[in-house]
């Protein structure tokens, strides 16, 4: 079933401030939704069928809305926007080839033998072996990635970005929000409406698809207060996350959060752990559509 579902996965990938959804649009350039934000009117009017200035920055960050969606925009905002946002985008091929060329790149000065304990992998014969979900994953000094699984760039690109990246810390126990990690709040928007709330939809209508990922992904149930179900992954060895679900009670919603340990922010790129989880709900989606 992994097998099955992880073939076929879209593709995210982010490097400075550039990104690529494999839904297609207008891609960003240089831009964070913090800095988009700054420059729209910020009346909150909703004539963009969003609920706020910010949801609205950050869908033109991800490329799910255009500058004139914002009916109010005007003069010099304007035309910077128009000039750095919409702009025409390059093949979406062409960028994920060089981001994960860089990434490549940046391997070959990795020394594999004494980055394996810091990252939770193990070295053997040249290579890291990297545990993400339950399966492993083997990295060579050129950035090259075999499984038993079937490896596709969503993978790809967070895995490289974890072992070539700069920071390392200990997973601690202690679980934060996404906006409480470095930069997550720029991007808070858009993990909710692109993370959380897809997820919870799923868990909706699929009442044991959560139960069924546990045992699939190698999970474990924790004790998590107002939640009928908490359980930590690992989609990499030093950057676990929590899913608390609630369901729905009578007149109330249901509820999910994902949760992160304090050491994800230092392990991994504010961006890159984005990825991550979009990756895993697209995937997750892809599941539950083989478990109705």
């Amino acid at each position: 079933l992994f097998h099955r579902c992880i073939v076929g996965g879209g593709w995210w990938s982010l490097s400075g401030w550039a990104f690529i959804f494999s839904y297609g649009g207008v891609m960003p350039v240089d831009l964070t939704p913090l800095d988009i934000y700054k420059r729209l009117p910020r009346t909150n009017c909703g004539r963009c069928l969003l609920p706020s200035c910010l949801a609205f920055a950050a869908a033109l960050a991800a490329g799910h809305k255009r500058v004139g969606d914002c009916p109010s925009l005007a003069g010099a905002a304007r035309a910077v926007l128009l000039e750095r946002l919409e702009r025409t985008p390059r093949r979406e091929d062409d960028l994920q080839a060089e981001f994960l060329d860089r990434l490549q790149g940046k391997m070959r000065s990795i020394d594999m033998e004494k980055k394996a304990p810091l990252i939770g992998a193990v070295y053997e014969r040249g290579r890291l072996i990297v545990n993400v979900l339950g399966k492993d994953f083997v990295v060579d000094s050129r950035g090259n990635i075999t499984s038993e699984c079937h490896v596709i760039s969503w993978v790809q690109a967070p895995l490289l970005s974890y072992i070539t990246h700069s920071g390392h810390a200990e997973v601690s126990g202690r679980w934060i929000s996404f906006r409480e990690i470095r930069g997550g709040l720029d991007w808070q928007a858009l993990f909710a409406s692109r993370c959380e709330a897809p997820l919870r939809a799923l868990a909706d209508d699929n009442p044991r698809l959560l139960s069924d990922l546990i045992e699939l992904f190698m999970g474990r149930t924790i004790d998590w207060y107002q939640a009928d179900l908490a359980f930590v992954l690992h989609p990499l060895p030093k950057c676990p996350i929590l899913i608390c679900y609630q369901a729905p009670d009578d007149d109330l919603d249901s509820d999910l959060t994902i949760f992160f340990d304090a050491c994800c922010g230092a392990n991994l790129h504010v961006k890159s752990i984005f990825t991550l989880c979009s990756g895993l709900v697209r995937m997750f989606t892809k599941i539950a559509e083989h478990h109705r």
